[in-house]
């Protein structure tokens, strides 16, 4: 199948187009895309020159460009519109019926989505970060009495990312505890962790996408046999069960998607919004 070219343009990091677009396009899973992303266009020379690449593109494939655009200057969203693709910008598309909703005009001030104008929860965001690290696989620290959140699973679950993800997009202390042999084996949490229950959240994963992950680690060994894997994910769903954790299992859904079914589920508070 041939593939479609997408591009992501942005007077800033592309993360708004990117998120905006690939939502959109994940809902079309016959088609092949091509993603490519032409960040900090801010000015007329650079536009220009991201007009040129899409208009080659365009003239070497046989399918017409997509082009998802999240620019704040007109002047510049205008140049980027003259390029050879099916456009498809946020801004056209949102900020003029907001502006007749609020009857205010936009000031047109890029970057102030991602920028540092709020240092607080920038520096929120850091010491999140720097928790999840130290908290990160029953690390030293066990800091548990600040945690937000405790996720526990067993190892190669996804738990590491998504305390890193809750971290960074929201200013959330997530620890995370992978369960241990012995711990799997008794059926038994640790006292430590029973004393934090309500933080508790348990993260599972299909038998075979576990392997998968397992085999690109460690190949060789007991870690990644079929054996293993099933005894570790049964058990852990047992211990689950017997002190009433709240789980779910990660095998088909994105770290985003996860992140906020824990706090969907825990009724855990955002420090920070996006």
């Amino acid at each position: 199948m041939v593939e479609r070219a997408v591009f992501f343009v942005s007077d800033q990091t592309g993360v708004t187009a990117e998120t905006l677009g690939h939502s959109l396009i994940t809902q079309f899973a016959s088609q092949q895309f091509r993603q490519i992303t032409l960040p900090f266009i801010d000015s007329d020379d650079k536009a220009r020159d991201a007009v040129r690449t899409i208009d080659e593109v365009a003239s070497g494939d046989a399918l017409t460009p997509i082009v998802f655009s999240s620019m704040v200057q007109p002047e510049l969203r205008e140049i980027v519109k003259s390029s050879a693709g099916l456009h498809i910008d946020i801004f056209d598309a949102f900020l003029e019926p907001l502006a007749a909703e609020l009857g205010q005009r936009p000031e047109f001030a890029p970057g102030r989505a991602h920028g540092m104008s709020n240092i607080e929860a920038y520096m929120q965001r850091i010491e999140a970060t720097n928790f999840a690290m130290a908290n990160d696989d029953g690390g030293v620290s066990r800091n548990y009495d600040a945690a937000d959140v405790i996720l526990i699973g067993v190892s190669r679950s996804g738990k590491t990312p998504t305390c890193l993800y809750l971290a960074l997009q929201y200013g959330v202390y997530a620890a995370n505890y992978p369960l241990t042999d012995d711990e799997l084996e008794n059926g038994e949490l640790p006292d430590f962790l029973l004393q934090q229950k309500e933080k508790l959240f348990g993260l599972s994963i299909a038998p075979d996408r576990l392997r998968e992950v397992r085999k690109e680690r460690r190949p060789l060994g007991r870690y990644s046999t079929p054996q293993q894997v099933r005894f570790e994910l049964r058990e852990a769903g047992k211990i689950f069960r017997r002190y009433g954790i709240p789980n779910v299992d990660t095998t088909r859904f994105s770290i985003e998607e996860i992140s906020s079914r824990i706090l969907d589920s825990t009724g855990v508070e955002r420090r920070v919004r996006p």
